[in-house]
């Protein structure tokens, strides 16, 4: 199995906050974007890949394929993070056995039927259900840009914003 030190999701994937700042900070070796949306666009599976720091691997990967990558032996004990776009990719690999346990959240931009929670982070309703599951599932939902950040608990943040029933 990997060694999951990071688990974030942050739209913007593999920039300067992840690419230096969260990387030192977790020691990873290896970074997965875990997106069908990334893994079908070449150039952008490229640039990625090309945006991460010279000591590190990046691989763009389907979700599905994230619980194969897993348990591949290969790949046991690599220092891992990884990166995904929202919150239902995250609850899709968690439904399929993904054991986590806490989830930052960096960046989800604002459009159309999202609501600003903070400067950066946007939700609409399908997002509040699936960080709803992953709670429920016993993983910690936390709001950080960088590590030197103040943690802030997601679940508390939408109950104050009245986003919860």
């Amino acid at each position: 199995m990997l060694d999951i030190q990071l688990v974030r999701i942050d739209d913007r994937l593999i920039h300067g906050q992840v690419a230096v700042v969260w990387t030192k900070e977790t020691k990873v070796e290896r970074i997965l974007v875990v997106s069908d949306e990334v893994a079908r666009d070449n150039l952008r599976k490229t640039l990625l890949q090309q945006a991460a720091p010279p000591n590190i691997k990046a691989h763009v990967i389907p979700v599905d394929k994230l619980l194969d990558v897993n348990r591949d032996p290969r790949f046991a004990g690599v220092k891992t993070m990884l990166l995904f776009t929202n919150p239902h990719d995250v609850w899709r690999v968690v439904r399929q056995g993904l054991s986590l346990k806490t989830i930052n959240i960096g960046g989800m931009k604002f459009t159309s039927g999202k609501k600003m929670i903070t400067n950066f982070v946007s939700v609409d309703q399908q997002d509040v259900t699936d960080f709803q599951y992953l709670h429920d599932h016993g993983l910690d939902l936390e709001i950080r840009k960088v590590p030197a950040d103040k943690k802030v608990d997601l679940m508390e943040l939408l109950k104050k914003e009245k986003m919860l029933a």
